[in-house]
C-alpha cells in the first residue's frame, strides 16, 4: 500500500503548515476500466497505468497535488476492473468545492476506457485495501470452434481445445479454505502467501467457460495461476486432486501455467458495516499464519 500522503491545495500561497489545519474528508471511490491499454494499477515511470491516469483527473477536478490513492487490488497489466475500490484523503474545502458534480466533471476529463461510478463520503477508519473483507475475480474462457465474439474479445481468452467445466469445477473445490499457497505466487520478499479461498466456482455458460474466485486477498499472479491449473484440469493433461496436491509445495511450482491478464476481471470488493473497519484493517494487517 502506497504511504498516504495529504493532498496540498493548487495555491502557490498555501503552507504545509496552512494546510495541516485544514479538517480532511476521506473519499471512497467506486472504479471500473478495460485493462488492455493499461501497465497495470500501480504508478510506474513512464508507463500508463490506471493510478497515473486517475491521479491526474483527480488532480484537475480537485485542484490539488499532489493526489495519492489507496487502492483494494493493485491489478497487474492488461486484468480488467469493473468494481475496484479506492480511497484517498482531501481537504474539506477542496471537496466541498466540488462534491455536487464530482463524478460528472470526473467523466468529463477521464479517457474512456476508466471511469468512476461514484464518490462518496467515508469514515477515517475506511481504508480500500486493509478494510476490506474479501475481493471476487471472474476469469472468461471462450472455447467455441468460432472464436470469441468480437465485442467481448477484451474481456475473454480464446483456448484452442474443448474444457471439461465439470472436472474444472470438481478440482476448483478442492482449493477452499486456508491455505500457503505459494505454489501458485510469485512471492514477494517479507510477504505471506497464506491466503483464505472462501468461493472457488466453475460453470459454463454458453461457449463460455467462467471461473469465479473469491478470497480475503490474493497473491500477485495467484487468481491467473489457480486458473491455469485448471486449465490443465479441463483439458485431462492432469487429474481432479493434482492442483490440490501442489498447496505442500514450499515454492512456486513451475508446472502450473498463468493464463493471460484479458480474461481477468475484479468484479467486486466488499466491506464490513462501519462500526467495524477500523478492527478489519487490524486484523488484515496481522502476519499471516
Amino acid at each position: 500500500m502506497s504511504d498516504e500522503e495529504i493532498a496540498v491545495p493548487d495555491h502557490a500561497d498555501t503552507s504545509l503548515d496552512e494546510l495541516g489545519a485544514q479538517p480532511l474528508v476521506r473519499v471512497r471511490l467506486d472504479v471500473s476500466y478495460d485493462g488492455t491499454d493499461f501497465s497495470g494499477w500501480a504508478l510506474q515511470p513512464g508507463r500508463r497505468t490506471v493510478q497515473g491516469v486517475l491521479r491526474d483527473a483527480l488532480g484537475t477536478v480537485l485542484r490539488v497535488s499532489p493526489v495519492t490513492l489507496t487502492v483494494a487490488g493493485r491489478t497487474d497489466a492488461g486484468v480488467h476492473a469493473t468494481g475496484q475500490v479506492a480511497h484517498l484523503d482531501v481537504s474539506a474545502t477542496a471537496w466541498g468545492a466540488v462534491r455536487e458534480r464530482f463524478v460528472h466533471r470526473l467523466a468529463g476529463v477521464l479517457p474512456p476506457d476508466v471511469r468512476i461510478w461514484a464518490a462518496t463520503e467515508v469514515p477515517a477508519a475506511f481504508d480500500a485495501r486493509f478494510g476490506a473483507l474479501w475481493r471476487r475475480y471472474v476469469y472468461r474462457i471462450c472455447d467455441a470452434e468460432g472464436g470469441v465474439d468480437p465485442l467481448r474479445r477484451r474481456q475473454v481468452l480464446l483456448w484452442p481445445r474443448q474444457l471439461d467445466e465439470a472436472a474444472m469445477a470438481a478440482a476448483a473445490a478442492t482449493l477452499v479454505g486456508l491455505h500457503d499457497f505459494v505454489a501458485f505466487c510469485r512471492r514477494r520478499e517479507g510477504a505471506s502467501t497464506i491466503r483464505t479461498l472462501e468461493a472457488f466456482d466453475v460453470a459454463r455458460a454458453g461457449d463460455e467457460v467462467i471461473c469465479t474466485v473469491q478470497a480475503d486477498a490474493f497473491c500477485r499472479s495467484m487468481v491467473r495461476s489457480l486458473v491455469g491449473a485448471l486449465v490443465a484440469v479441463g483439458e485431462g493433461r492432469r487429474g481432479i486432486e493434482w492442483p490440490a496436491g501442489l498447496l505442500g509445495h514450499d515454492k512456486r511450482s513451475d508446472d502450473v501455467g498463468v493464463v493471460p491478464a484479458r480474461g481477468l476481471t475484479l468484479v467486486e470488493v466488499r466491506y464490513p458495516p462501519d462500526a467495524e473497519l477500523g478492527a478489519r484493517a487490524v486484523l488484515s494487517r496481522a502476519k499471516r499464519s
